[in-house]
């Protein structure tokens, strides 16, 4: 027999999946101000592995405008520089021997809309595995009327799976417009 709560708790739990997606990729992209999460993406070799900064360096915000990082092994120096040159990050780090500064330039009003949409860009791929996991879980229950799921159940588990969409889609639509206001505040 079809398990109606299992095929609910599938679809939530991806559009859980979803949700964290979009909070990682938001964390991501810088704001104008200093955060150490817009270096989580960075990887150094440290001994042949490839590990984050923060595995190699203390990485800290000393203020709104800048990154500090301050390697525990005097060697790390050139390759965590190196890798953030290397990144997508867009900003030269500054390297005074005991401490490698990242200042986070005041964003443009071109810059700040860029980020908007990419913004909105993530939010609509989040949407999107949302509407994906609550079609998938529509399917699901269609079948199971087949092997003999009774009607008004499957009627009544699509219009909780819609309830659970509906929340989801409003909390990316939040999350969304916390981050433009994030990055259009000056």
């Amino acid at each position: 027999m079809v398990d109606v709560k299992t095929c609910i708790n599938n679809a939530q739990e991806k559009m859980d999946m979803a949700i964290m997606y979009l909070d990682e990729a938001l964390a991501h992209i810088r704001a104008g101000k200093a955060s150490t999460r817009l270096l989580d993406g960075i990887r150094v070799d440290s001994y042949g592995s490839m590990v984050p900064i923060s595995n190699v360096a203390a990485v800290t915000t000393p203020d709104a405008r800048s990154i500090a990082i301050k390697p525990w092994d005097k060697s790390m120096f050139r390759v965590i520089e190196k890798a953030i040159i290397d990144s997508d990050l867009g900003i030269m780090p500054e390297n005074n021997g005991e401490i490698i500064r990242i200042g986070i330039p005041a964003l443009t009003e071109e810059r700040r809309r860029q980020l908007a949409k990419q913004c909105k860009g993530e939010g609509e791929t989040a949407k999107i595995s949302v509407r994906n996991a609550r079609r998938d879980g529509i399917d699901y229950l269609k079948k199971a009327v087949k092997e003999g799921l009774a009607e008004d159940e499957q009627k009544n588990s699509e219009e909780k799976l819609q309830k659970i969409h509906d929340k989801f889609i409003k909390q990316i639509d939040e999350m969304l417009a916390e981050k433009e206001k994030e990055i259009m505040t000056v």
